[in-house]
Formats: C-alpha cells, structure tokens, sequence
C-alpha cells in the first residue's frame, strides 16, 4: 500500500544548492545572463546559417543541428534551476521531472553523434576533395542528420521506458535538476536490468561517437602530414582543433559526472555543479569555437556587422 500511495504522488522534491546568504538574486542574475547569452549567440548561429546561402553547404547543415541540440539541453536545464534558486520552491510536477530528464539526455547524446556527423563530413571534404560533392549529395546529408537525431531519440526512448516497469517508493531527488540515475532512485524493485541499459547505452553512444570521430581525425592528420598544401593543412588544423575542444571539454565533464552516481564518496555539492556545467560549457562554448575557427561563418557574421554599423 505504501508503494501504491508514493506512486500516485504527482511532485518530487528536488535538491537545492546551498547558497550563501544575500548570494541569491546575484547568483539569479548571472543564471540568467549567461541563459541569456546563449540563447542569442546559439539563435544567431542558426539565423546566420539560414539566411546566408554561402553558407548551404554539407558541413553546416550538419552544423545547424548543435546549435539546436545545445538550445534543447539549456532551455531544458537553466530556467528551471533558477526558478527554483529565487522562488525557493523545490517541488516540479513529476510528468514535468521526466520530460526535463529525457531532454537533458537527449541533449548528451545528441552531441556525441552530431559532432561524429560533423567529424566524417570533414574526413571526406579533406581526404577526398574531388569526390566530395558525390560523396556528400543532398539525400546523403539528409540521411546522416536524420541518422543522428533518430539513433539519439531510439536509444534515449528506450532507457526510460524501462522505468515504467518500476514503482515508484520515494519523491526526493538528490539533485538539482532531473536525470534518469536520479529518477532511478525513487523506484523500488529490481533495478539492475535498468542499470545495466544504462550503462550500456552510454557505453553504445560513445563508442559510436568516439570510433568515428577518431577513424576522421586519424585520417585527417594522416593527409595534413603528407599534404603539401597549406591551404588544406590550415583547414585540418581548424577542423580538429574546434571539435576537438568541444569534445574533450564535454567528455571530461560528463564522464566525471556519470561516474560520481556509482560512487558514494563523491561530494554531492561537487555532483551538482559539475551536472550543470554540462549543459552550459557546449551551449557557451560552440557559438565562440566556430565562430572563431570557422572562416565562413567568421566571415559572413563580421559582414553583417559591418553592414549594419555603415547602413
């Protein structure tokens, strides 16, 4: 019976970050300057890929899905946690807990493939520059970004259908947002099967990832050593250096954080600010990278602002 009432209980308590006093609207303010900023810069991104038809080409079609993927993982994440700093509310429905979980992990594979995507475009637009248009036709494109969200989708869909097998025995989340360990944790029951998936899951995406991204790279740095054109070794070095970063930085973030659930010596405050860095280093990070590394969309963006300033 005890089971039967929590299951019914439609609120879970989320965890709070303890905050100094005084600390609060200060730390609001900067939550939603920094929410603020990437919304802009990520929505200029996609604006600028859009409207301008130089930049309609393979590599930024599949470019235009990580500003999207990050605008899902941030929206998904900050303007919830900064509700609940300056109302002091901790409580969120939890149909509401589930769909933000399921958002936020779609937002971590969705990174994975897309940047797996991105690295092959630049593997055949490097090492294979005259077969380039064949390879990369419009269907082709078409098929790897459709590729990319569907994997994503399929994998992340079936990790949390297998929580409604479980009942659900507790509401608090220790926590400052929802994700599917931490949703693990109100059930009752086996959760070995789940915590199996789990594992594998992450373990399917990366290695997906990772394995295509290092085929790319091995094979880009191969052709830049013995290349001997400039021009396509400055292309190599601003390909891998932008997705490079992003990767590592995300990788590094996300394997600590994944890790920090399985052990219980792990600071729960420090559990807590490296899960929210997740979702804000790429979201902040992406537009600055490409925009710097990127010549074209460099480029195009310094000409409509210089256009704008001589109008």
């Amino acid at each position: 019976m005890a089971n039967e009432s929590w299951g019914f209980m439609p609120y879970v308590s989320l965890d709070t970050f303890v905050i100094p006093h005084g600390g609060k609207y200060p730390i609001f303010i900067l939550g939603l300057l920094i929410y603020f900023v990437c919304l802009f810069s990520n929505v200029t991104l996609l604006a600028v890929i859009v409207l301008h038809r130089n930049l309609h080409k393979p590599v930024y079609f599949i470019l235009f899905s990580l500003p999207l993927n990050d605008l899902i993982g941030i929206t998904a994440m900050l303007p919830g946690v900064l509700a609940g700093i300056i109302t002091e509310n901790n409580r969120i429905p939890y149909p509401l807990c589930v769909l933000q979980a399921f958002l936020l992990h779609l937002y971590g594979g969705g990174i994975l493939f897309i940047l797996a995507a991105m690295s092959f475009d630049r593997y055949v637009a490097i090492c294979m520059p005259l077969r380039y248009s064949l390879v990369m036709t419009p269907r082709v494109v078409v098929c790897v970004i459709t590729l990319v969200w569907a994997l994503d989708f399929t994998l992340i869909t079936f990790l949390f259908s297998l929580q409604t097998r479980l009942p659900r025995c507790r509401s608090d989340i220790m926590n400052v947002f929802c994700d599917n360990p931490s949703l693990l944790k109100l059930m009752c029951g086996n959760k070995s099967v789940n915590n199996i998936v789990g594992l594998l899951n992450t373990a399917v995406m990366q290695a997906l990832s990772v394995s295509v991204q290092t085929f790319s790279y091995v094979k880009i740095l191969i052709t830049c050593l013995v290349t001997r054109q400039t021009d396509t070794k400055k292309k190599a070095v601003n390909t891998c250096v932008a997705q490079l970063v992003i990767l590592i930085v995300f990788e590094i973030v996300g394997t600590f954080t994944i890790l920090s659930h399985r052990f219980q010596n792990v600071s729960g405050d420090l559990q807590k600010v490296m899960g929210v860095l997740i979702f804000l280093i790429s979201p902040l990070l992406n537009p600055l990278v490409y925009g710097l590394y990127t010549s074209e969309i460099r480029n195009t963006v310094l000409r409509v602002l210089k256009n704008r300033v001589f109008v």
